[in-house]
């Protein structure tokens, strides 16, 4: 089933804007929504995704690596479920379907690199385009 995504275009100028905005979006998304950020590499993907976990959280020392290597990182606490993905490594779509993302749809799915994985755009709540950008 198609959802209405909702598209974001945020031109990256430095990492405390980029933490902020993540702060300010944590208190808008909601439980079971999929929220892709796409962009180029070094532009801050994992640095938002930990800004709204880290928001969501409400602790903002709270250990959240990049999952570039283990493909997910689940966190959870209370009412919240947050899966944060990274798809920069994903080459086939046989290799999403095994990860069990949308299991859970009450879960929240913070998925870097989602323009590897074109087939699950439908599916998305958000899409945050980051984009190297000027104040």
């Amino acid at each position: 089933m198609s959802k209405t995504t909702n598209k974001l275009n945020l031109f990256v100028s430095n990492e405390a804007g980029l933490k902020q905005f993540g702060r300010v979006f944590a208190n808008i998304i909601q439980q079971g929504d999929i929220i892709l950020l796409t962009g180029n590499l070094g532009l801050g993907k994992t640095t938002l995704a930990r800004a709204i976990i880290r928001c969501l959280f409400k602790d903002e020392n709270l250990e959240v690596p990049s999952p570039t290597f283990a493909l997910v990182q689940p966190y959870q606490i209370a009412h919240h479920h947050i899966i944060h993905c990274d798809f920069y490594r994903i080459k086939h779509n046989l290799e999403i379907e095994e990860l069990g993302l949308f299991d859970d749809e009450n879960a929240i799915l913070l998925i870097e690199w989602a323009q590897n994985a074109p087939q699950i755009a439908n599916l998305a709540n958000w899409e945050i385009s980051l984009s190297m950008g000027k104040t």
